[in-house]
């Protein structure tokens, strides 16, 4: 099965992909006129009075606040931790830049994707907001191959909810908790399939108060915790930032100095930063827009800017500080008592290790869990507007939230291999439609962005 995986992801991440995210990036970054990056302040600004803003004629079942916290929930999870540190051993530190160019052309993306949602969302059957790509495809592209772009986004949304959005969490989670804490896998497993049926149970307003109230506090402690890492491990940080612009852009695979184990090329290195990256902040993998048409807003382009800080806050910074803890650190390429490489968040927890000590494993553990429920709660609530679109019926949404919630118990006692390659895998099938969608409707998104938006 893993092999399986591993071809798929060899074709779905090669060059022709790479090219796509990246390409639409850049193109919808010129036809927006440079606007995602040179409103990046302005898109910032727009949070502070984000929770606090009311207008009777908005519309939506939560504020623009939580909405963009049920996002990042589903995105800043464990792949901000364990994600990275795979990304720089499989690519060299050199991923690292590619992450953040990736997510740097990737603003341009997720604004146009967010703006399409709010342009084409409907209220659904049971009186809730209903938007996301499945949405725009049907009534934006039309016809038979609207609907069938949107059937399969569809159906990819919900594989990829198991995988990026629930496995990959609860693997992570359980074993940060097994190692710091000597949980077992199943234990860890059960605790994390109750905690979701109840609040996935409760529909979206449950699921953007408990994003709303986790995500930010997470947040803030990893973030001061990546800082005072770097800090510590200051004087190895130029020859770290050196070794990375080095190898992400060498024609040919060269080895790291300081992680003299890891030899990466160029081609590895953006493989690798822009498959982690996306992993990371979904910029084109039309995730986010299925959040922000949940928003309480009357104002489309005011909800794409908002949603368009989450690359900046989980990319830009989270992600950065990660690989330059890893890297600082000089931790990169060690191995275990049974001389393989470290990876994953055990990589992370070595990193961390250096300046805290003993307590690194606790830090983490204490990351990964203030993480792993929120990404699992907030894909589920995306996985469950993609059964609603394909089905609408109670009992298969009932049934729906009963698989979903055992996903993440079967997810802590799986190998690590099977999960990231399933979830690479889904990644890639959901993003092609997406894209190819935005691409089609990217000037109607154009000529409402500058019909709003004069400044």
């Amino acid at each position: 099965m893993i092999r399986f995986f591993e071809c798929c992801n060899a074709v779905l991440w090669g060059p022709a992909s790479l090219v796509l995210y990246m390409g639409t990036g850049l193109y919808l970054l010129v036809l927006l006129k440079g606007h995602p990056i040179i409103k990046i302040g302005s898109a910032l600004k727009l949070l502070i009075p984000a929770e606090r803003r009311k207008d009777s004629r908005s519309h939506g079942d939560i504020s623009p606040f939580q909405s963009l916290m049920t996002s990042l929930a589903a995105c800043i999870g464990t792949g901000n931790i364990a994600g990275v540190a795979c990304a720089m051993v499989l690519g060299g530190p050199g991923a690292l830049i590619w992450m953040n160019l990736s997510a740097l052309t990737g603003l341009s993306t997720i604004f146009t994707e967010n703006l399409l949602t709010m342009i084409y969302r409907r209220k659904d059957g049971r009186g809730e907001m209903a938007g996301g790509p499945m949405y725009v495809m049907e009534d934006g592209i039309g016809g038979r191959t609207g609907r069938s772009m949107a059937v399969l986004f569809s159906v990819f949304a919900i594989g990829a909810s198991f995988g990026i959005g629930n496995m990959t969490q609860s693997n992570t989670a359980a074993q940060a908790v097994r190692e710091v804490w000597h949980l077992s896998e199943k234990t860890t497993g059960i605790l994390l399939c109750g905690l979701t049926f109840a609040v996935i149970a409760g529909g979206v307003r449950c699921i953007g108060k408990i994003c709303g109230l986790l995500v930010p506090p997470a947040s803030l402690f990893y973030i001061g915790a990546c800082i005072f890492v770097i800090a510590v491990n200051s004087g190895d940080l130029k020859d770290g930032l050196a070794e990375m612009f080095r190898m992400a852009f060498s024609a040919r695979a060269v080895s790291g100095g300081i992680g003299g184990a890891v030899t990466a090329s160029m081609f590895s290195a953006m493989k690798w930063g822009i498959a982690r990256g996306v992993f990371s902040n979904e910029a084109g993998l039309g995730s986010s827009p299925i959040a922000a048409a949940a928003a309480k807003t009357d104002h489309p382009v005011k909800q794409a800017y908002i949603q368009m800080t989450g690359p900046v806050i989980d990319t830009m910074i989270m992600c950065t500080l990660t690989g330059l803890a890893i890297s600082a650190s000089g931790v990169l390429g060690a191995t275990d008592s049974s001389g393989h490489m470290i990876t994953g968040a055990a990589l992370t927890i070595k990193a961390f290790s250096t300046a805290t000590g003993q307590w690194a494993e606790a830090v983490i553990a204490i990351c990964i869990a203030g993480f792993a429920l929120p990404a699992i709660i907030g894909w589920g609530y995306y996985g469950e507007k993609a059964v609603a679109y394909l089905t609408g019926r109670p009992q298969i949404l009932w049934l729906y939230r009963i698989l979903y919630s055992l996903a993440a118990y079967a997810g802590a006692v799986r190998p690590l291999e099977l999960v990231w390659g399933f979830s690479d895998m889904m990644n890639g099938l959901m993003a092609l439609p997406n894209l190819i969608c935005i691409l089609l409707l990217s000037r109607q998104a154009k000529n409402v962005y500058f019909s709003q938006n004069r400044g």
